[in-house]
């Protein structure tokens, strides 16, 4: 069943007039994009099956979901933010163009034209699991901040954050000649899908307000409100003793010749950095004995079928206050309030939020893993990617979306410049490209574009100067041209064969079921 929720237009130039960047965001977040998307989630209850929250789990339970929120790890270099100062002119033309002038659109040449763009986002900042009486309350003395959302769900600022990359995208669009200035869509020729959390659907309403600020956008769901959509479900859909087997053993691989025992050995020092920021071995949960020290050898996964990997031990927990103590930082306008009086530099934060980057690399990039849970997202894309007519497709699901996505197209490494988390920030978006040369040529390009810690922390990107940061990506085995692009067919083609990959798992990894079948 699919269910459509109707866009309202927030007034961003209101919001501009009134005050600047920082105090707005709550007036920019009370616009009607986000009372729709939570007004159906006035309930205080917060699904177990969320995929980007992470719960307390216990050691003895196989069966638990696990955050879907957390994003893979790997070293990651800082660059100054370019800050660029507002344009004061009292000429609106001359401001207008001057604007447009500073903006960086990352335009691969202009020898391309832009023909199309699928975009995969994680929904911006949410509010954690942090409320009176959960497992992160119980795991400090201290208190968590006081909120503007309910438990999970997007946050005031997160709207407001959302909005301004929708009209840094309309900007870009309305550049490249893909739509034109105060673009009303024809039919099917744009398409906003979300997952049917409230912070995805207010994500999607967000940006689309921001991009299309005078049309009327539906933004699609199909499932119930609050349920996880299966397109956006890092599930397991296919499992057997065979697949497990080896899915585990690739896992392992984390740990190098001692396995799965040694997954968290890099994170001693953010276990012991997370402990000191919230006071753990002060917590209540820890002088009662429900909590222990956090350990690095005692993770453990389990995988089972229609079920996201799960992640047991030390490392949920460390996950799980890892996850919240970003959050709080993207979140606080006091950086030392965020920490619970610690003043902490930014290497210190990309150690604490180093643990989730690891946790969602262990349970989704596995090759086995990621060919599995992305693959309903996968057809998606290519889905989007062939529809005739469409120039903009925005799917909004969760950084495992993300994660998994990459990993099963068999994407390099790569650094992302003023991050603190190293591999799909909040608010991240994965954007397929498609040009076109004057021969009429296709070409491809895939980018990660997110806002950096900068822009979330202080939303410097309202003053229309500040383009989000953009890092290209490359893929195993594909070879780019002299600007930077794939051949379409090709990159197409790995879409394809990713897709594919879950076919042939089943394949291999599902014969003693069949036969046992037969």
């Amino acid at each position: 069943m699919m269910k459509r929720s109707k866009h309202v237009l927030p007034v961003l130039a209101a919001l501009i007039l009134a005050l600047c960047v920082i105090p707005l965001l709550g007036a920019c977040a009370q616009s009607g994009a986000q009372n729709q998307a939570m007004s159906a989630a006035q309930s205080q209850s917060v699904s177990t099956s969320s995929s980007d929250t992470a719960q307390t789990v216990s050691a003895s339970s196989a069966t638990s979901t696990i955050s879907s929120d957390t994003a893979q790890a790997a070293s990651s270099s800082q660059a100054a933010s370019s800050d660029t100062p507002q344009n004061t002119s009292l000429d609106p033309s001359q401001n207008e163009q001057e604007t447009a002038a500073e903006l960086d659109f990352y335009n691969p040449g202009d020898a391309y034209q832009l023909q199309q763009v699928v975009m995969l986002s994680r929904h911006n900042i949410r509010a954690p699991l942090s409320t009176t009486g959960s497992a992160l309350d119980k795991a400090t003395p201290h208190t968590w901040i006081e909120w503007t959302s309910n438990a999970s769900e997007l946050s005031m600022r997160g709207g407001a954050l959302e909005t301004m990359m929708g009209e840094y995208a309309r900007k870009w669009l309305e550049s490249e000649g893909l739509i034109p200035e105060n673009y009303q869509p024809e039919e099917d020729t744009v398409r906003f899908y979300a997952n049917s959390k409230q912070r995805t659907i207010a994500t999607a309403q967000y940006f689309s307000s921001g991009m299309l600020p005078v049309a009327n956008v539906d933004i699609e769901t199909h499932v119930e409100y609050d349920q996880m959509d299966p397109v956006f479900t890092p599930a397991t859909t296919f499992i057997s003793d065979a697949y497990v087997e080896a899915a585990l053993e690739q896992m392992g691989t984390m740990g190098g010749a001692t396995g799965m025992d040694n997954v968290a050995a890099g994170l001693a020092d953010s276990y012991a950095l997370i402990e000191d920021v919230v006071d753990y071995t002060e917590s209540e949960a820890y002088k009662s004995g429900e909590l222990t020290n956090l350990d690095t050898t005692d993770t453990q996964v389990v995988l089972e079928l229609d079920k996201e990997p799960a992640a047991l031990g030390s490392l949920k927990t460390a996950c799980q206050l890892s996850d919240a103590l970003v959050l709080q930082y993207y979140e606080s306008p006091n950086a030392t309030d965020a920490a619970f009086g610690h003043n902490l530099d930014m290497e210190q934060w990309k150690q604490i939020a180093l643990t989730k980057d690891i946790y969602g690399d262990l349970l989704f990039t596995a090759p086995l893993v990621a060919a599995n849970v992305a693959h309903p997202l996968l057809e998606e894309i290519g889905s989007e990617m062939d529809a005739e007519g469409r120039v903009f497709t925005f799917l909004c699901g969760h950084d495992s979306n993300v994660g998994s996505v990459l990993a099963a197209l068999d994407a390099e490494v790569y650094e992302l410049p003023n991050a603190v988390e190293a591999r799909t920030p909040i608010g991240c978006k994965l954007v397929f490209e498609r040009w076109a040369n004057g021969s009429g040529e296709q070409f491809g390009r895939v980018r990660l574009m997110y806002q950096s810690v900068d822009q979330l922390r202080e939303g410097s990107m309202l003053a229309g100067t500040e383009s989000p940061m953009s890092v290209e990506l490359s893929f195993k085995g594909l070879q780019k041209n002299a600007d930077g692009l794939y051949a379409y067919d090709d990159l197409r083609t790995r879409i394809a064969n990713a897709t594919a990959e879950y076919d042939r798992i089943v394949e291999e990894y599902g014969e003693e079921e069949l036969a046992a079948a037969a």
